[in-house]
């Protein structure tokens, strides 16, 4: 199994990703959340690519990819899935299963509702499609939602220190000691880079948009009936269980298994969830 690392040039920016497999079996995409990038699903990649085509980009303020200055690149929710849909177009990708975690999901549910013939499938890990997915953790954020001003949005500072990566990654996580220190650290370099808290803080009150497109997201799966796993860390106190449990209102086509896992399920349960995944995927050519 061979990765390449891949940039393209769509608007102006360096797109970073990552391709395996062959490119004309079945393709996931796989659309990473905050604060990481690609490099999240390494590990992922390397146990499907022997059935599987796959494509991991990072976004503009993320990984390998271009980080313009926030006062110079809208940083919304909007303008990354224009970047990732304009790369999967340049790519020629029309038929795709998506993989979400985190960010992941507001970005790929834009996809999914643009162009919901593309769409074989969601993989959802982690990712809220539901306002019951939504727990505590978010109340400083719904106060900057409301009132963006300064002392709202400063207080949000706290969320990019190396103390809340390193949260991020263990809590939930019965055995810390499965957890790849090296990820965390990766990250937070990227987060600590010149101007790139101003772009965090930028898509964190963007984000608050999110949850008022969440019947939209919800209406496309009960017309389409779009196949979904939903594979979630049960101990995420980010995105609560109750985010996967919600998914079986809208399309019949789900399987919900919950994982003793944290927010990064993949951490700790790789293996367990690339046979989900790869267990799905079949399912979807069947």
């Amino acid at each position: 199994m061979t990765v390449q690392y891949r940039t393209a040039v769509i608007d102006g920016l360096d797109v970073f990703y990552r391709e395996a497999g062959d490119p004309s079996a079945p393709t996931l995409v796989l659309l990473h959340g905050f604060p990481t990038s690609s490099v999240a699903y390494q590990e992922l990649i390397a146990e499907l690519a022997d059935e599987f085509h796959l494509i991991a980009p990072d976004y503009p303020g993320f990984g390998h990819s271009s980080a313009p200055a926030a006062d110079e690149w809208e940083y919304t929710f909007d303008h990354l899935a224009d970047v990732v849909d304009q790369l999967l177009d340049t790519l020629g990708l029309t038929k795709y299963a998506l993989y979400v975690h985190d960010y992941g999901a507001p970005v790929g549910f834009r996809l999914a509702t643009r162009h919901p013939e593309r769409i074989t499938g969601i993989v959802t890990q982690n990712g809220n499609a539901y306002e019951e997915g939504l727990t505590p953790f978010w109340e400083p954020l719904r106060k900057a939602w409301a009132d963006p001003s300064e002392e709202n949005t400063s207080a949000l500072l706290g969320l990019l220190t190396p103390e809340a990566t390193h949260w991020q990654y263990t809590h939930g996580v019965r055995d810390a000691g499965l957890v790849n220190p090296d990820k965390a650290v990766l990250d937070q370099a990227r987060l600590d880079r010149p101007g790139n808290h101003a772009v965090q803080l930028a898509l964190f009150v963007d984000y608050g948009r999110n949850p008022g497109l969440y019947p939209e997201w919800q209406e496309y799966l009960r017309t389409n009936q779009t196949p979904v796993l939903a594979v979630w860390g049960r101990h995420d106190e980010i995105f609560g269980p109750d985010g996967a449990l919600a998914f079986d209102r809208d399309t019949k086509r789900v399987q919900i298994q919950l994982l003793d896992a944290g927010h990064f399920a993949l951490e700790t349960r790789g293996p367990q969830i690339a046979a989900l995944v790869r267990d799905f995927l079949r399912r979807l050519s069947d």
